[in-house]
């Protein structure tokens, strides 16, 4: 996506009309147009120049924006140059109302003006034209606009104060001077200036929370070369240089520990105060805090490629983009200005054929071209989706889109990955169970011996265990690793195993107790280890991957918020549905394959808006499919790139205050669209004369002009108040989808995906060679039930895949008929 900035803007209108013009160019296939940041996005073959050039062919100046690092959006360059123009307009606006209106107020005129007061009406013209020239740019940019055949909010302004001047020119000649209107033509321009200055300043805060982020990049790092330390600018850091990091100080670029510890407050990419411990091999974040230890760090992202610049880029492409709920704005912007004008001139007929004195008619025209706002409609939308955007960064949410901050909140049914959302996924030692006559000790050496070479996960806890409790690791030979089964080594010339009970019960025997010890872990969802010295048995340790603190609470949150929750796992039930008890998850779907996720979230659509967490490659399908893909911040890149909305910091809660956040900006933007409408409906009438005849009430125009000043203002601090709102506060609680209906479907996913295939592993002895594998192969496929059979010589395992129940004792009968040994089935 490209982004440029657009100069000359001053409305909605002037939005839609540059949107208009480059959607026009061949090639553009997207394009979206900010007003709040005066920027456009475009995606599609057109070159930068013809996109530049229809702009600039549409009376607007475009430029392609510089990358970097998303800042330049925080530049305010025009509340310096409206300060300016304000006060000189208001020291030549003093004077115009004292001597149009000083006389009313008791106060001494010259007496030139008083005996003559054709004297009086030249200075003001002289003054007004003054304000007038000084608030130039609203004729040229109005004039600009028709011209170029697209009036905007400019073109009305200066219509309306052209006609006071012109009228007020006319009556100073026919000496008319109750009919002088110079005060309201330069009055208008400075209450125009003033809103203009209250909504930029305004506008100034919605970033408010990027800004914070900002402030908190270091502006030098401290690199060290040839073994000194030496002091550079931040910008200066390369990927692959060696920086240091003093408690207290702020780290410069992302990148690696590689000598010493600390803890390090992420908060400002996270949102969670806790500070997270450090130690080599670590990776750390720049603008993150160092908190306590003096740590040495290996840069491996820099500039705009750190954690910091890429959110920071998300919420400044999500601003250039427009959610769904603008699309009616949008379409009334585009005819807005037009209309009015339209309105002015039939106001100013109407009240001429009904006989009024040809300055009331005038003065109700211009109210009418100045009362109305065409910016509260085009500021309605964007400004709430960069407070709403920015809210979540600073929080540890990052919306990719406009759209997707609008459409989080909508969503009915939410289906949860496992491993590494609702889990921590990482596998953990939970239980260390020896067998009598063997120390714990003694347990872990030898596992420690054995996993060490392998490379499943679930041999990394172990290896982790061994290595916090400071066991000696024992060198083994002849390692292998059997799929499915185990591992096998000689520790000493002694065989060693590990792995599944009935990998290792068929190596050594395994009493009742152990048996019902393993079916216990099992049941409680752990992964039992068992081990075995030659023959005999060793104990068992339980590994699994635990639940995450804060899951249960956050499944408990998003029921109370109305949504249903669902659980989907490749693991097998039995484990998935241990997990899930411990989060609260009460619908669980185990066995799932990658494709499979996807198809589970297509029907669970069916029941409502849905969204999709998850954190892994093989969640990449579910997340595009999904209606909301939200990823793990700590997971994958795919799954980060498949998600519309990524949670920086891993927790599942944060998934709970996308959703709230998305609530209160949709929320936000349906308001400012209201009063935005309403404003208009209700004051244009006002301005017309309709309720003259009623109540009796006109409005000046001068009025008319400081009212449409502040509806813009409203606008903007009604999106600020997005700052104040706290998503990790639970609101009321909702209702959620029909759990009947929902646990009916789950249900019916469930006989569809578990269990359809189920594969058994069948210890075999006796196998040589590859003809030997034929011939098991053979016999168990002959069985009714079985699918298919993949045997292993060098394993020795058979393993078989079944579409329906096939006792065990069929399964042995085969084998041992064809000559074989059977000593365990899993």
């Amino acid at each position: 996506m490209r982004q440029f900035n657009i100069t000359g803007m001053s409305c909605a209108a002037c939005a839609a009309r540059v949107e208009k013009a480059a959607r026009a160019v061949p090639g553009v296939d997207v394009c979206s147009v900010n007003l709040l940041t005066g920027s456009m996005s475009v995606e599609g073959s057109a070159s930068d120049s013809a996109i530049i050039n229809a702009v600039v062919a549409a009376g607007y100046g475009a430029s392609l924006k510089a990358g970097g690092d998303g800042a330049d959006i925080f530049e305010d360059r025009e509340t310096p140059a409206l300060k300016n123009r304000l006060f000189v307009s208001l020291g030549f606006l003093v004077l115009l109302m004292y001597l149009s209106m000083g006389h009313m107020a008791g106060l001494p005129l010259p007496a030139a003006f008083e005996t003559d007061l054709i004297w009086g009406g030249i200075l003001q013209a002289l003054l007004s034209l003054a304000v007038m020239l000084i608030g130039r740019r609203f004729f040229i940019s109005g004039a600009r606009g028709v011209l170029h055949g697209a009036p905007n909010m400019d073109t009305l302004v200066a219509l309306g104060s052209s006609a006071s001047y012109i009228w007020s020119v006319y009556a100073l000649f026919a000496r008319r001077f109750g009919e002088l209107y110079f005060d309201s033509a330069a009055m208008i321009l400075v209450l125009i200036t003033v809103g203009k200055l209250l909504e930029a300043k305004s506008k100034g805060k919605t970033t408010s929370a990027l800004r914070s982020l900002m402030a908190l990049t270091p502006k030098t790092a401290t690199l060290i070369r040839d073994g000194k330390e030496v002091t550079v600018p931040a910008g200066d850091v390369v990927v692959g240089d060696i920086f240091a990091v003093r408690p207290g100080e702020s780290i410069p670029v992302d990148g690696v520990v590689t000598d010493g510890e600390s803890a390090v407050n992420e908060s400002a990419l996270t949102g969670e105060s806790i500070p997270v411990d450090k130690t080599a091999g670590d990776a750390v974040s720049a603008a993150t805090v160092n908190t306590s230890g003096y740590i040495v760090c290996r840069a491996t992202r820099v500039g705009a490629d750190t954690a910091l610049s890429q959110i920071i880029k998300t919420v400044t492409d999500a601003s250039a983009t427009k959610a769904p709920i603008a699309k009616l704005a949008d379409r009334v912007s585009g005819v807005f200005v037009p209309a009015v004008v339209g309105i002015a001139m039939l106001t100013l007929a109407v009240w001429l054929i009904l006989g009024k004195a040809f300055g009331f008619a005038l003065a109700r025209a211009i109210s009418v071209l100045v009362i109305s706002c065409p910016c509260a409609l085009g500021l309605a939308t964007p400004v709430a989706v960069m407070v709403g955007s920015g809210v979540g960064a600073k929080h540890g949410v990052l919306f990719k889109t406009a759209q997707s901050l609008e459409e989080t909140g909508k969503v009915k049914m939410i289906a949860l990955d496992k491993t590494g959302t609702v889990t921590k996924g990482t596998p953990e030692v939970t239980d260390i169970i020896p067998a009598g006559g063997v120390t714990e000790e003694e347990l872990l050496a030898v596992a420690y011996a054995a996993e060490t070479e392998s490379e499943h996960p679930l041999a990394g806890a172990v290896v982790r265990e061994a290595e916090k409790r400071g066991i000696e690791k024992q060198a083994v030979t002849s390692f292998k690793a059997l799929a499915g089964s185990g591992v096998f080594a000689l520790l000493d010339g002694e065989e060693i195993f590990g792995g599944s009970a009935a990998f290792v019960g068929s190596k050594a025997a395994l009493g009742a107790d152990e048996k019902e010890k393993t079916e216990s872990l099992s049941d409680g969802g752990a992964t039992p280890l068992l081990f075995a010295k030659g023959t005999k048995y060793l104990g068992v340790i339980a590994v699994m991957d635990t639940v995450k603190e804060d899951s249960e609470r956050a499944v408990r949150e998003l029921e109370n918020m109305g949504i249903g929750v669902v659980m989907l796992t490749g693991d097998n039930s039995r484990t998935a549905k241990a997990v899930g008890g411990k989060a609260g998850i009460e619908n669980v779907i185990a066995g799932v394959k990658p494709d499979g996720k996807a198809a589970v979230v297509e029907r669970l659509k069916t029941l409502g808006r849905t969204a999709m967490v998850g954190d892994g490659i093989n969640d990449a399908p579910a997340l595009t499919v999904a209606d909301m893909g939200i990823a793990i911040g700590a997971g994958t890149d795919i799954a980060i790139d498949a998600a519309q909305v990524v949670l920086t910091g891993g927790s599942l809660r944060e998934a709970a205050a996308a959703i709230r956040l998305s609530r209160a900006t949709l929320r936000n933007i349906r308001q400012n669209l209201f009063w935005a409408f309403f404003y208009n409906t209700l004051c244009i009438p006002l301005a017309a004369g309709c309720y003259t005849g009623l109540f009796g009430w006109t409005l000046s125009p001068m009025i008319g002009a400081a009212a449409m000043s502040l509806s813009s203002v409203c606008v903007v601090l009604n999106a600020l108040r997005l700052n104040l709102f706290d998503m990790y506060k639970a609101g009321r609680k909702r209702t959620a989808p029909d759990g009947a209906a929902v646990a009916a479907l789950v249900e019916e996913i469930k006989n569809e995906t578990e269990e359809i295939k189920m594969k058994k592993t069948i210890f075999v002895e006796g196998m040589m060679c590859p003809h030997c594998e034929a011939h098991t192969k053979k016999a168990l496929e002959a069985l009714d039930g079985v699918e298919s059979a993949v045997a292993s010589h060098t394993a020795g395992t058979a393993i078989v895949t079944l579409t329906a129940d096939v006792a065990d004792e069929a399964l042995k009968a085969a084998v041992e008929d064809a000559g074989y040994k059977v000593t365990g089935i899993e």
